[in-house]
């Protein structure tokens, strides 16, 4: 399984059901593939530019990642590389709260952290 585009209506890591929820979890939480999708939220990019941003991500995985991203209608080429879909745009929209919730998160596990030393 884990060689498979996670879609809904197939079985997927951690779920024979195929529910849509599962499989996008499936995708989203494979190496790099959020990364990817937050990168390409601003602009498209070359390949080179975003195995530059995404820093320690393999050619290899980065083209892995691309073309799974791609099969599930999330990011599609253009002149300028690789740039989101509408469907990926929205996808974005929907993730771009939980940067703003993971900075009040990681600030609130500091502040606690910091008080238990004290």
């Amino acid at each position: 399984m884990p060689n498979k585009v996670p879609l809904p209506d197939r079985p997927v890591r951690g779920s024979k059901s195929g529910k849509p929820i599962m499989a996008l979890f499936d995708l989203l939480g494979r190496t790099w593939a959020l990364g990817i999708v937050w990168q390409l939220s601003e602009s498209p990019l070359t390949f080179r530019q975003l195995q530059e941003r995404c820093e320690t991500v393999s050619p290899t995985v980065l083209n892995k990642q691309l073309n799974e991203l791609k099969a599930s209608g999330f990011v599609e080429r253009c002149n300028a590389g690789y740039q989101l879909t509408r469907l990926g745009k929205e996808l974005f929209g929907y993730l771009k709260p939980l940067g703003a919730f993971s900075q009040h998160w990681g600030t609130m596990l500091l502040h606690e952290s910091n008080q238990q030393k004290d």
